[in-house]
């Protein structure tokens, strides 16, 4: 049985019963009924359905984002704001996936030799809870552009988001079987990625479920995408703006109440500007306070679920404990559901818990570097490379910097990290590999074709 729990009120909203075996049979096999169909589909009909799902997204909106803070506890502006996202990146796909799509000649001694791109059949999403709309639909999207077919995996602690996504595509006019979704416990999905009828996995998750599931599908050599966790580092350096700093800094930790791959994690700091820039994110820090999502004016909600406000608060205390100052937060406060108070811990260095673990909550950490040199040192100092962002009003040192010294899939000058339909998005070391979105990601789950004509 999936559950749903408020994360405000701690009442369970939703219980979905899990799939039996015969049934997610006779999905899986309609999915591979429905590639056959779809993969000679022409391009018009592929872009006038991904359109569809953009437009049903839409008319849906506010339904969706109230769901997603019964769910979950998105502030309701932010799921709003989440559905847009997935509109965008639906309908970028259908202006962009021909071009991407298109045949690539080579110049050869062959009379005619190229490279196409032509789908692999169904596609396994097994995606997080947290942003249960966005996540899903930056993978789908591509993959049915390509003209592969998406079945879903979701979150057990969203049900009613994951029947949401599979509504959607019953009301956009989907043909049957192109995007589905699979009720299933964990531990089942190792058996459903060996299944013979899925071409490949995709999964945004943690670490050792990355780890998992490329075992399980590299046993039967299927490729896989792998978006894991993160630790971004955001580097202020001693010529940075640090009013501009503080802001994007303490917007990048909070956003979905901090519960994001690529939120802003370590704030690293070149000490001679060290004690100001505090100053100014403990300030704006303490000035946020979480509330009820779905208030209109509310922009920070609840954790999730008590069990990671529990981790999440161990890692604060554990950190305390090694010799880290708390400036503001830190405690639970009394009452239900699963809030947690904007947190900065100071004084942070390699080995605590807040410096080499993501910390999935409204936690930033502060840590000083002398010089450049060591501010770098210590950003690259972590298993993760996700995301990263370095802040200076040289603007030419700081692109030099993000593009030749942060060790990250997506780096930023004096801005956040973000994902964009256009442009690819992943990581390296332990954040995973591969990547989503852009014309790279519409590639990721296509057979690239040599075809040569003497």
């Amino acid at each position: 049985m999936w559950e749903a729990i408020h994360p405000v009120t701690g009442q369970v909203v939703r219980r979905v019963p899990v799939m039996s075996g015969e049934e997610v049979e006779r999905r899986v096999q309609a999915a591979a009924r429905a590639f056959e169909e779809w993969r000679r589909s022409t391009w018009e009909e592929r872009a006038q359905a991904l359109r569809a799902l953009a437009r049903a997204l839409r008319t849906r909106a506010g339904e969706l984002a109230r769901l997603m803070a019964e769910e979950m506890g998105k502030p309701v502006v932010q799921g709003r704001a989440e559905v847009e996202k997935c509109a965008w990146v639906c309908e970028f796909y259908a202006e962009e996936g021909a071009r991407f799509l298109q045949p690539e000649p080579v110049a050869t001694d062959w009379s005619r030799s190229y490279v196409a791109f032509q789908p692999l059949g169904p596609i396994l999403g097994i995606m997080p809870w947290n942003f249960p709309f966005w996540q899903v639909f930056r993978a789908a999207a591509p993959a049915l552009a390509a003209g592969n077919v998406f079945l879903l995996k979701h979150a057990s602690n969203v049900p009613g988001c994951a029947l949401a996504i599979e509504e959607l595509a019953v009301a956009a006019g989907l043909r049957p079987g192109l995007l589905q979704v699979l009720m299933v416990e964990s531990a089942r999905v190792g058996t459903l990625i060996e299944h013979p009828g899925i071409r490949g996995v995709t999964l945004t998750g943690s670490g050792p479920a990355g780890r998992a599931v490329a075992a399980r599908a590299g046993a039967v050599l299927k490729k896989t995408v792998l978006e894991l966790g993160g630790s971004d580092p955001y580097v202020v350096l001693e010529d940075a703006d640090l009013d501009l700093a503080a802001e994007t800094c303490v917007n990048a930790r909070l956003i979905n109440t901090g519960q994001s791959c690529i939120a802003a994690k370590r704030f690293i700091v070149v000490e001679t500007v060290h004690a100001a820039f505090e100053a100014r994110v403990v300030e704006r820090m303490r000035l946020r306070q979480p509330d009820d999502p779905f208030q209109e004016e509310t922009t920070l909600g609840p954790l999730a679920r008590r069990d990671l406000r529990e981790s999440l608060h161990w890692q604060v205390e554990r950190s305390l404990q090694m010799g880290a100052r708390l400036r503001c937060g830190g405690r639970i406060p009394e009452g239900p559901g699963a809030f947690y108070p904007c947190t900065v811990l100071t004084g942070v260095r390699p080995g605590m818990p807040v410096f080499d673990e993501e910390t999935f909550g409204p936690v930033a950490a502060i840590v000083s570097a002398r010089d450049e040199a060591e501010a770098l040192e210590l950003a690259n100092g972590s298993p993760f490379g996700l995301g990263a962002a370095i802040f200076t009003q040289d603007v030419e040192r700081g692109e030099r910097l993000a593009r030749e010294h942060l060790e990250a899939g997506v780096c930023t000058v004096n801005d956040f990290v973000r994902s964009d339909p256009r442009l690819p998005f992943g990581g390296i070391k332990e954040s995973g590999y591969g990547r989503e979105l852009g014309r790279i990601g519409l590639r990721e789950f296509v057979n690239i074709k040599t075809v040569c004509v003497r």
